[in-house]
């Protein structure tokens, strides 16, 4: 099993930044893609970036390209999500999840391991 825990989440005025992290504990050891999903109320959740186990593959939605940037510390098991430029429609919660796929993995039921989600408020 694998535990994530999502730090960071907060509210901010569109325009702003803000910083996710997912700390990982648990059997960390297997060498899959890491991603970051979003659910807004009223929607499904939706991807928002992957990264590959290596860091050097990183996949994003159109909807977040060129704005955010995702990164990740193996060595401290740790993932993060840089996010610039923010949006009133990037509003949700994040969730950070892990698997054994690949950074082309996109959709929620390719990755078992899941956070509880942190909250992100963008205020216009």
């Amino acid at each position: 099993q694998v535990q994530l825990v999502e730090s960071g989440g907060g509210l901010v005025q569109a325009g702003g930044s803000l910083r996710l992290s997912c700390a990982a504990s648990g059997r960390t050891g297997s060498s899959g893609a890491k991603a970051w999903f979003r659910q807004a109320p009223g929607k499904e959740r939706e991807f928002v970036a992957s990264i590959s186990w290596s860091g050097g593959g990183t996949r994003y939605a159109d909807s977040v390209k060129g704005r955010f940037t995702i990164s990740r510390n193996n060595a401290k098991n740790t993932m993060s999500l840089q996010m610039n430029s923010l949006k009133p429609e990037d509003t949700a919660v994040y969730y950070c999840a892990a698997g054994s796929g690949t950074v082309e993995a996109v959709l929620t039921n390719n990755y078992p391991y899941w956070g509880q989600g942190t909250q992100v408020t963008v205020s216009s």
